[in-house]
């Protein structure tokens, strides 16, 4: 008897914390007033577009311009009305569609050391500052490498979970080295893989089967890889995106952050006795690039 009152016991506790903290999650999500929401869209061949709302200012921001019409015509059938353009960094597909977008009231956002080539820009952005939207706080991350003064940002505060990340870091890779140095660019992504494992990556581009094939070609002994792999597979099959992706993910599957930690890449991609690490990224880059 008295086991069987133990077991009451603590099934009754136990349905109670249940409860408890069902009703906090509950609080927690409907008393939030700084929570973004991402609308994520197609744009020209292989983009993703971006748009950033805060239903409690009425604030949106785009995150790059790669099409104005497509970006106007996702506006307008959620019914948002641009405030912001945050630009990554100087490209044209990043940046095309700026001067048709920005209209009375909408500011242009975007690197201070690319501030010459962002069409209409308002705000010049370092990394290390913060910028409030949306109730929220977004902190500018300096990733260059792709471009030299390309920068990300990162939504960390108030349960957000998310990072804009231009084409600095992409699933399962990272962008072409246009115009860094391997040690600009590894710094950047250890930057980047240091953000907490559930931020959200949202990249620029759908590049992922292509990196998936590289990735498998110097890490075929990585499960965690090779399950992702064919995730990837079911999710293009059915025509589904894949990003966004996790950090966590990137951590355990993308040869650009794992040339520090992963023999197998090491190996297979040249690395030597006294190689550093940001030669042995930049020797991952040349490999991604001869691939």
């Amino acid at each position: 008897t008295s086991q069987h009152v133990s077991m009451g016991f603590i099934q009754a506790i136990s349905t109670s914390l249940r409860s408890t903290l069902a009703a906090a999650a509950l609080f927690s999500t409907s008393t939030s007033k700084s929570m973004i929401e991402v609308a994520q869209f197609s744009c020209l061949d292989d983009n993703y577009g971006y748009l950033i709302h805060c239903a409690e200012t009425k604030e949106t921001a785009a995150v790059d311009t790669p099409c104005a019409k497509t970006y106007q015509a996702e506006l307008d059938k959620r019914g948002w009305t641009l405030t912001h353009i945050f630009n990554t960094h100087h490209h044209w597909d990043h940046t095309g569609g700026n001067l048709e977008l920005k209209k009375a009231g909408v500011k242009v956002y975007g690197p201070k050391d690319e501030a010459n080539k962002i069409p209409g820009i308002d705000v010049a952005l370092d990394g290390g500052q913060e910028l409030e939207f949306g109730g929220t706080t977004t902190s500018i991350m300096s990733v260059g490498g792709h471009t030299l003064g390309h920068i990300a940002y990162h939504f960390g505060a108030d349960g957000n979970h998310d990072v804009f990340c231009g084409d600095a870091l992409f699933a399962l890779g990272c962008g072409k080295m246009f115009e860094g140095t391997p040690q600009q660019f590894w710094t950047s992504l250890k930057g980047l893989r240091e953000l907490p494992d559930e931020t959200r990556v949202y990249c620029a581009h759908e590049y992922t089967t292509g990196n998936a094939k590289f990735a498998a070609s110097v890490e075929p002994g990585n499960k965690a890889l090779m399950d992702r792999i064919e995730q990837v597979r079911k999710l293009r099959a059915e025509g589904k995106p894949t990003v966004p992706s996790l950090i966590s993910e990137e951590k355990e599957t993308n040869p650009f952050l794992r040339c520090d930690v992963s023999e197998e890449i090491r190996n297979n991609i040249g690395v030597v006795a006294g190689d550093s690490d940001e030669t042995a990224f930049g020797k991952c880059r040349k490999a991604k690039d001869n691939f």
